[in-house]
Formats: C-alpha cells, sequence, structure tokens
C-alpha cells in the first residue's frame, strides 16, 4: 500500500454549501489519491453539513470524516484531525477556502527536497493584499528571517513528526489567535521552514455572505488580550537561546505589536466603531504595550507608526482619532512613463509617491539636520507643537510592483524594484518617493511559467512613513485606450490598455481586447506589401516567440491566420487558397471594421497581401490587368494542362 504522503486536515462548523465548493479542489489534486487524505472534522454542525461530508466520503475512499461535540473554534477539530492523520506532512485547509490543483504534490516535494519542517505556500486571496513575503522561493530559513511573520495563519504544510517531537497543538475552545499561537511556536521551533512562491497554493476566499470576513477576527470577549499577551510571551521565551535576543525579539514582536496592538489606534477601526467600545479597546492595547512590548519596539517604528504608539502609551485616544483622520486622507500617487515593448518585456519608468488629503505631496521638512513629518499632516494633534522628529525617513519602507491575474486572483511580481528615496522639492523640503522601472515578461512573470490567458492589472503597492497604500498603476492615457503597441509573445498577442479608471492592464491572448480595435489606427498606416503575408511593424516580436494563431474575415470569408515572426517583425499570413472571387478583398480582425490589408485574389489562390496605405504603381496595376484578362487565364490553363 502506498505511503501517505499528505494529511489535509480541514475544520467543519455549519458550512452548509461551501463543503462542497472547496472539496472539488481537494480531490482533484494532481498527487495520486492514494498518496494523501482528506480528514475532515464537524465541530458538532446542526445544519446539513454532516450528511455533505458523508456524502463526499462514500466516494472517495481518501475521505475520513470525524466529529465531535461543538467547541466554538477551529482549534479542537484541528488538534482531532492531527490525532487520525497519517500522512507524513500535514497540510490544514478551511472549510470555505481551496487549494491548487497541484498545491500538495509542489508543497511536499519542496518540502522533502529541503528537510523541511515547515511549507509555506504562496497565497492567493480576495481579501488582501499580497505578501512580499512570496515574492521568492526559499529553500531554507528560520525565525530569524522575520518577514514569515507576515504569514501567521496555519494554513501550511507541516511534517507530522516535527508536531509530535514539540507537542504543537492549536489552543482549544473560544480561543481567538489561536493560529498566531500554533504558528508561531511552530517557527520558534523549526530548524528548516521553505517559502513555495512560484505556485499558487491556497486560495484564501471571500465568502458571499462575509462569515469569513477578516473583520470578525477582533473579539474581546473570546480572550483576545490575554491570548495576545500569551503568544508575546511564548516569543519571548522561544527566542532566549539566540545570540542577540534583543534585536531578534523586537523583529518579531513588530508584527504583533503593528498589527494587534496599534490596530486599535489607527483607521479604520478607530474611526468606524462605537467611541465608548473603541475607547475600551484603546486602553486594553495601551495596558498591553506597556506591560509586554520593550520600548525599543515602539523606537523601531516608522514616523506615522511611531507617533501613533506614542498617543497610545500616553493614553490620548482623541489625538489618535485625531491622527487617523489626518491620515485616512492619504492617497497614493503613480506616475509612469516610456511606455514601451524591449526584447518580450513591457516596460516603463514608474514613480510613487503620497499625497495629503488637501492634494499636495506630503513631505518632510529638513531644520538643523534633522527631519521633521509634514506639519500639515500633524496640524493640531497633541504632542507634536514642535513637529514630530523623524529619525529615519526609511525605516521599514518598501515598494514593490504587483500583477494580478484578473481571473484567477493570483498575484505575481514582476522583475525590478522601486527604489525608496528622497526627493527635494525645495525650502528643505523633500518628498519621499518610490522610484524605479517596471519589466514586465508575459512569458516568465507566473513564477517562471507565461501568465495564463485573461487580463492582468498592474499595481504598485508602497509604504512609507509607516503608511501604506495599494494603487492603480496609471498613465496619461485614455480610459479604454491601447497604452502601448501590442505584442507577439510566446505565440500569444499580448495587448496592454488602459482600464476605464486608467489603470495599466495587459490582455493575454485576446480575453477580452482584439488587436483589430488596438491597432485600427496603426494599420491604416501600413504601406507595406507582401505575397502571402504582410509585415506588421505595429506589433512587437518577443525573441524566440513561435508563430500564433487569430481569426481574420477576408471580404465575408472568416479564416485561420498566422502572425508569424520574422526577426523583430510579426507578418501575417494568410491561406494559399481562398473561396472568393477574383478581385482585391478587404481583410479585417476582429472587432474592428478597419481593414489591417488588402487581398488580391486570382481564380481563388492569394496572390499578395498589401497595407491598406500601400499605392501599387503602373507596372502592378498592368500586371493585374494582364492577369485578369480571359485570354491570359486561358493560355495559362493550357500550358498548365
Amino acid at each position: 500500500m502506498p505511503r501517505i504522503k499528505v494529511s489535509v486536515i480541514v475544520p467543519v462548523y455549519n458550512t452548509g454549501k461551501y463543503v462542497d465548493e472547496c472539496a472539488p479542489s481537494l480531490l482533484g489534486q494532481s498527487l495520486a489519491a492514494d498518496e494523501y487524505e482528506v480528514v475532515y472534522v464537524d465541530d458538532g454542525s446542526t445544519d446539513d453539513t454532516l450528511s455533505r461530508l458523508q456524502k463526499i466520503a462514500a466516494g472517495h475512499p481518501n475521505v475520513q470524516v470525524h466529529t465531535q461535540a461543538n467547541s466554538g473554534w477551529p482549534g479542537a477539530p484541528r488538534n482531532l484531525g492531527m490525532r487520525h492523520a497519517r500522512g507524513e506532512y500535514i497540510q490544514f485547509v478551511d472549510h470555505d477556502d481551496m487549494l491548487g490543483t497541484e498545491a500538495l504534490e509542489r508543497l511536499y516535494e519542496h518540502a522533502k527536497r529541503n528537510d523541511a519542517d515547515v511549507v509555506l505556500g504562496k497565497m492567493s486571496s480576495t481579501m488582501v493584499r499580497p505578501r512580499r513575503l512570496f515574492r521568492h522561493t526559499v529553500d531554507a530559513c528560520t525565525i530569524e528571517n522575520d518577514e514569515l511573520m507576515q504569514s501567521m495563519s496555519p494554513h501550511k504544510m507541516f511534517r507530522r513528526a516535527f508536531v509530535e517531537e514539540h507537542g504543537l497543538r492549536f489552543p482549544e475552545g473560544p480561543w481567538i489567535l489561536e493560529d498566531l499561537a500554533f504558528v508561531s511556536a511552530a517557527y520558534l521551533k523549526a530548524e528548516r521552514i521553505s517559502i513555495l512562491a512560484d505556485y499558487p497554493c491556497y486560495y484564501w476566499m471571500k465568502r458571499d455572505d462575509g462569515g469569513n470576513n477578516t473583520q470578525h477576527r477582533f473579539n474581546p470577549r473570546h480572550g483576545f488580550w490575554a491570548n495576545c499577551r500569551t503568544v508575546v510571551r511564548q516569543i519571548k521565551d522561544g527566542t532566549q537561546a539566540s545570540s542577540d535576543v534583543d534585536a531578534l525579539q523586537n523583529r518579531l514582536l513588530h508584527r504583533l505589536y503593528h498589527v494587534e496592538v496599534l490596530s486599535r489606534t489607527r483607521e479604520p477601526e478607530i474611526l468606524r466603531e462605537d467611541p465608548a467600545e473603541q475607547r475600551q479597546r484603546f486602553a486594553a492595547a495601551r495596558e498591553l504595550a506597556l506591560a509586554e512590548f520593550p520600548p525599543a519596539v515602539r523606537e523601531g517604528l516608522p514616523a506615522v507608526s511611531r507617533l501613533r504608539a506614542a498617543l497610545l502609551e500616553g493614553d490620548d485616544f482623541d489625538g489618535a482619532v485625531a491622527l487617523a483622520e489626518r491620515v485616512r486622507e492619504v492617497k497614493a500617487r503613480s506616475e509612469m512613463g516610456g511606455l514601451r515593448w524591449e526584447d518580450g518585456r513591457l516596460v516603463a519608468d514608474v514613480t510613487v509617491d503620497l499625497l495629503r488629503g488637501d492634494g499636495e505631496p506630503l513631505v518632510l521638512l529638513e531644520r538643523d539636520g534633522t527631519w521633521w513629518l509634514d506639519p500639515e499632516l500633524v496640524d493640531g494633534v497633541p504632542g507634536t507643537a514642535d513637529g514630530w522628529e523623524v529619525p529615519d525617513p526609511f525605516r521599514l519602507a518598501c515598494a514593490e510592483l504587483v500583477v494580478k491575474d484578473r481571473d484567477r486572483e493570483d498575484w505575481w511580481y514582476p522583475d525590478g524594484d522601486l527604489e525608496v528615496r528622497l526627493q527635494p522639492t525645495g525650502e528643505g523640503r523633500s518628498r519621499v518617493v518610490a522610484a524605479g522601472r517596471l519589466s514586465l515578461d508575459p512569458e516568465r512573470l507566473a513564477g517562471g511559467r507565461p501568465l495564463e490567458r485573461g487580463v492582468h492589472d498592474v499595481w504598485a503597492f508602497v509604504q512609507l512613513l509607516g503608511i501604506d497604500r495599494m494603487v492603480r498603476l496609471t498613465g496619461d492615457g485614455t480610459p479604454g485606450a491601447p497604452a502601448a503597441g501590442p505584442a507577439l509573445t510566446g505565440g500569444r498577442l499580448a495587448l496592454p490598455y488602459w482600464t476605464g479608471s486608467g489603470q495599466l492592464a495587459l490582455d493575454v491572448d485576446q480575453r477580452q481586447r482584439k488587436l483589430g480595435p488596438d491597432t485600427a489606427t496603426a494599420a491604416a498606416t501600413n504601406a507595406e506589401r507582401g505575397d502571402r503575408s504582410l509585415p506588421l511593424p505595429y506589433v512587437a516580436v518577443a525573441p524566440g516567440t513561435p508563430a500564433g494563431r487569430l481569426k481574420v474575415t477576408v471580404s465575408t470569408v472568416t479564416v485561420d491566420a498566422e502572425l508569424v515572426p520574422e526577426g523583430t517583425v510579426a507578418h501575417l499570413r494568410l491561406p494559399a487558397r481562398l473561396k472568393l472571387p477574383s478581385g482585391r478583398h478587404p481583410v479585417t480582425l476582429p472587432k474592428s471594421a478597419t481593414p489591417v490589408a488588402h487581398a488580391t485574389v486570382r481564380d481563388g489562390t492569394l496572390l499578395r497581401l498589401e497595407g491598406p496605405a500601400y499605392e501599387p504603381g503602373t507596372g502592378r496595376r498592368f500586371l493585374d490587368a494582364v492577369t485578369d484578362n480571359p485570354q491570359v487565364r486561358r493560355i495559362r490553363g493550357r500550358l498548365a494542362r
């Protein structure tokens, strides 16, 4: 009997239809069915969830279903699932999420190749922004890689022997932050942690009923503050053996302070919730911050976050509200120039900065060699009458370009980085900007593989001065119009265009855009002439790309044509035989009435293709007349016989 490589553990409670939506992604894995198992644990559901699970198990020998009395939280059913698991590795999946088809196979191979205790698979989501952690695949790292703290959900692959050796279990009962407790303990104990970033493994999906919305994560009635304190102390205890205890602890605690504590002080929460309720949260966050987090954690924050922390620890709720109102108005702005194709890559120069609510750039002010936060941003915020010092303008600053597959919710990172720097604007003021180059290769962007057919939107993410924003990458083009010429890459057409909101998007393989409308103007000016093929100088060609196929209409007949690369120019090639009368016929592309070429046909044979602007000379018109003469055609027929 084959060895069970992976046990997939799925806790469920009153899941209903979402069980059936999740199941196909679990049961249709590329890993052989006898090499993995799916372990469902029903946490005392009161609807038809159990009967749905039993129906699934009846048709699949590698599915187990276990039940228990309701515990009120995912921890206990996950623990029960681990007790029944037989796989070398275990993978946790929530009942309303999905796995990529090759997820288990790829994760297991990556784990075995690197002898990993924990493997993080690339996550795609309809709910949260992309994580920088999944920019590159990593064979092996440890908790010293503090970027791991960006991913604290349990949806990972763990070596079962490692889990058993260290007695890793989820807290049971209504215990909010149970995932942080388990995952942080695993990170601290693991000798080798791997990251698989070149394949979308886990799809964290937003339910249409909002049942898994992250806004429900915070609930003080489920022991949030006590549990957060437990996780903080666990991290402190687990880092005592480090050669630089304080530095490592502070880096790891930064995530908890920033996400779990400072969230109570910033938008949207502090502006959205009932003020009386939020004041209680604010006070509890302050108590935890003062009791458990060293001052160095706060001092290591970027400027705006450090100001929030000072207001929190100074018990200034109204000041935190005032700052949140100002920061809420800050927007990111993107600028792009020189969009073009180079060697099969879509490239452009990109700059991103932040704007205040009044539309003016957010700046730093320099006085006597010291940087100060924009006075307009902190005007009226308590404790900033003399300004707010910025010791390090680049503290925890980062910026990156990301491309989202609109159909599949996958995020990919194009080559090149945005560099954060200060740009002087005069009178001692400087903008903090992120600038660099977009370099998007449609044939390698998806983890070294070609992008899937579809529309791919280009975004920028920036974290500057403690303010993070996702912004659409925009230019000065007309919404709905082509952004650059088309390109033939990998035998497919790639069509850059501006969306209705002005965002740069790339349509790969004509998912929504068609070659015809995007090239009508350029096609009309084409004065080239060929035989069975016509050069299309306005279509860029990637090096080494094979020919692409497309439909064209010649007069009233639709035929299969090719785009054939010859050097750096694509050539439109039509079939040699066309069921058309002799004459000159317009050639049009889908959804376009403007001819891309004219085909000269004689006796059903294509003689040549001409660009719409091609003007045949006197000699060509004479030869056409002779060729079309009935007597000449009879003589040619006798000679052919």
